[in-house]
């Protein structure tokens, strides 16, 4: 069954420019459907036609008869002190038009009224009431509250107080309470910490209706869409598989197409030749040789059909770097913060080497922003202090990005920031960065948020740095721009430091995880993919924690000690994970020394490999006492 049907909407802001330019799809019903486009293709110009919030200036869009659409993009305007308890129980307006008409039904029958007519109807409401799930509305609003981070505390602020990535977060939930056949889903991730966007793609995964989502988040598109639909040109190019199906199978298109127009271009040229070459033997004394000329001019206007595809361009700019000496990039020491009674983050104690790669994450509002702020000098802490090494030099991108003179265009800002910078230098790598022609005479107050952070981005490419510090660096960015960020990234061998939910980004540059929460940070020495089946574990086991429980008979008494104790229990076991892979290492290391004793070389190879190992066995081992100390255990 088809869901949605759209035929040949055209849609333009600017006279004689289409943003959606005849694009044809149909939706059938039960897909899951990720729109990808660049920014300002027409991707929310779209969801917003399919509403009916904007008119389309030429096409049509049928929906199916009865269903349902929810658009998350859309944050209403709710009655003047509506909470978000409140905001969260307008999903139930059919339960309540139901609970309303069985209260009057009630009431009749309570005052005497026995007719059949009352008791089939009251008997039919009742049904429906409970088929929908009326009785269990407050069970349902704490699972989706509780999947979103919307905590009890926070149901009970007014609506209007909340920020805007909070308001966004209970329309969310809003728009699943209601249980809309059709989900459109623009950037729903953006303001989601990784819990709430795990939690939102396993729902994605089990709705039963109808998703088309669109995002930058390329975990998210992998593991929950089965389709793309492109937007390019204002038209729709369609590909079957999720998005790292989407992204190599774009590339073999464009090889594809590179090829046909490279053998159309090579046909063309030896015909011009032959051509020319007839017309020239024609005014040496041959004229019937014009004809045959004129024929094969004849024939490469009907081969000129393939345009010359093209492709983004990848990002050539690179981190100026600064050479960095000693091992100290940073050293957190005692560090504390509260606003008003809330403690963010007490007793950190931490170091940061060079060339580490950390990732800080945690739900929103432990106070990860903060803690960079505090770092960058922007904040003060209310005890402890951070020092940096004498030769470290950074170079900071923070989540809100702000421009001394905001009025000011691109490429003055350029200018003022570097001085002796050239107007043809500040435009040269304005365009690297994707602004081109007269955007870059534009005012940077009318960029976007995504737009300012790559303005920034290219600012800070000039700076000689050795510690670099994003905090969300790829929020609201595209997924070229992205891509774009994370070459510049991996290409910089300096220190780095960064706050982000993007789950690509981490898994790609991380080499070391603190996760903020509860207000300490537990260190995970280990990369992304290696924190995640920690984490995995630590969650079985406190799974299973309960069913001993049970089949003992007897509760298992408590953990002792405080959060540190807690903490340095989590380190423990990273700790021995660690020496019981580096033993196996060592017995490879012993095996290869047994197999080449008559090798001199490699046999001094695997000696001094097994060396190294044994001293870094050494170190976890006085590491390990040490936890086990702290850990009581």
């Amino acid at each position: 069954m088809i869901e949605i049907s759209v035929s040949g909407i055209k849609k333009s802001f600017e006279i004689g420019n289409n943003i959606l330019d005849g694009i044809t799809f149909q939706v059938e019903s039960g897909e899951r459907v990720g729109l990808l486009g660049r920014n300002g293709a027409g991707k929310s110009t779209l969801f917003k036609i399919l509403t009916g919030e904007l008119d389309a200036d030429e096409g049509s869009v049928v929906v199916a008869k009865n269903s349902r659409i929810g658009l998350i993009s859309q944050i209403p305007v709710y009655p003047e002190g509506f909470t978000v308890g409140d905001v969260l129980q307008t999903a139930f307006a059919r339960h309540q038009k139901l609970a309303a008409e069985m209260e009057r039904l009630a009431a009749a029958m309570a005052a005497g009224d026995t007719s059949e007519q009352t008791l089939r109807r009251y008997g039919e409401l009742s049904a429906k009431f409970e088929g929908i799930g009326g009785y269990d509305t407050d069970t349902a609003v704490s699972k989706v509250a509780n999947g979103l981070s919307i905590p009890p505390e926070m149901r009970a602020q007014l609506f209007d107080s909340l920020s805007g990535g909070e308001k966004t977060r209970v329309n969310l939930g809003r728009l699943i309470l209601e249980d809309t056949d059709i989900l459109l889903l623009d950037e729903p991730t953006n303001h989601l910490d990784l819990h709430a966007v795990e939690w939102l793609e396993d729902y994605v995964r089990r709705f039963k209706g109808t998703v088309v989502a669109i995002s930058h988040d390329r975990y998210f598109l992998d593991r929950t869409i089965t389709r793309v639909i492109e937007i390019l040109d204002g038209k729709a190019e369609f590909y079957p598989g999720n998005y790292t199906f989407y992204a190599i199978e774009k590339e073999r298109r464009y090889q594809e197409r590179l090829k046909q127009y490279e053998k159309e271009q090579a046909k063309i040229k030896q015909l011009q030749e032959a051509a020319d070459k007839l017309h020239l033997w024609a005014f040496m004394g041959a004229d019937k040789l014009h004809k045959r000329a004129f024929s094969m001019e004849r024939r490469i206007e009907r081969i000129r059909q393939t345009e010359k595809p093209s492709k983004a361009k990848a990002m050539t700019q690179k981190f100026g770097e600064k050479e960095f000496l000693g091992d100290e990039v940073l050293h957190i020491k005692g560090l504390e913060k509260s606003f008003a009674e809330r403690t963010l983050f007490h007793g950190l104690n931490l170091l940061v080497e060079g060339g580490e790669r950390i990732a800080l994450i945690g739900d929103n509002g432990t106070g990860k922003s903060t803690l960079l702020k505090i770092l960058m000098g922007e904040e003060m802490p209310d005890e402890g202090g951070v020092r940096f090494g004498p030769t470290v030099r950074t170079a900071y991108l923070p989540q809100i990005i702000h421009f001394d003179n905001p009025h000011r265009s691109l490429v003055d800002t350029m200018l003022y920031a570097k001085r002796g910078m050239t107007t043809q230098t500040a435009r040269d790598r304005l365009g690297a960065f994707n602004f081109r022609g007269e955007d870059v005479f534009k005012s940077v107050s009318v960029l976007s948020g995504g737009e300012q952070s790559r303005l920034r981005l290219c600012m800070l490419m000039d700076e000689e740095i050795n510690l670099l510090v994003l905090d969300e660096p790829t929020n609201h960015l595209d997924i070229a721009s992205r891509e774009w960020i994370e070459e510049a990234v991996e290409a910089y061998e300096g220190a780095l430091l960064f706050v982000s939910h993007d789950r690509y980004f981490i898994n790609r540059f991380a080499t070391r995880i603190w996760e903020l929460e509860n207000g300490v940070i537990t260190d995970y020495p280990v990369p992304f993919a290696r924190y995640r089946e920690i984490k995995e574990r630590e969650k079985a086991l406190a799974a299973a924690q309960p069913k001993q429980e049970k089949k003992d008979g007897k509760p298992k008494p408590a953990p002792k000690g405080g959060r540190a104790q807690q903490n340095a229990r989590k380190q423990l076991t990273i700790c021995e994970r660690d020496m019981e892979k580096l033993e196996a290492e060592i017995k490879a290391a012993e095996a290869e020394m047994e197999a080449n004793a008559c090798d001199y070389e490699k046999y001094s190879e695997a000696y001094a490999r097994k060396e190294s190992l044994d001293g870094k066995l050494l170190e976890l081992m006085e590491r390990w006492e040490k936890l086990a100390g702290e850990a009581e255990v």
